[in-house]
């Protein structure tokens, strides 16, 4: 079992930054490939970036550029760091992880779920 705990959401304006850290306690995260979600209300959960156990990493198109994932093996942290925050990146985040070495970022092959942070960006 592994138990996911995300903090760092607030409030900004737009073109701020927050950073995102996810905790992971149980087992075997090192071998986890974990990854960022979303949910805005009314819509889907949608992938933002996740990274695999080696270190591969994979983001979605919308925040290339903008967005940075990034884990610390001894901390059995996840990270993300959001830049240049716009209206439309308001959600609610969330940490995923699951126990395969492949990353992706559809939300169905994930196993366990943080229980999301709130982000808001106010223009």
């Amino acid at each position: 079992q592994v138990y996911l705990t995300e903090s760092g959401g607030g409030s900004v304006q737009t073109g701020g930054s927050l950073r995102l850290s996810c905790v992971a306690s149980g087992t075997g995260y090192g071998n986890l490939c974990m990854a960022w979600f979303r949910q805005a209300p009314g819509k889907e959960r949608e992938g933002i970036a996740g990274i695999d156990s080696v270190g591969k990493i994979t983001y979605t198109d919308f925040v290339k550029g903008r967005f940075t994932i990034s884990k610390d093996n001894a901390k059995n942290t996840l990270y993300l760091q959001m830049n240049n925050l716009k209206p439309e990146d308001t959600a609610t985040y969330y940490c995923a992880a699951r126990p395969f070495p492949q990353t992706t970022l559809d939300r169905d092959r994930y196993n366990y779920w943080g229980q999301g942070t709130q982000v808001t960006v106010s223009s």
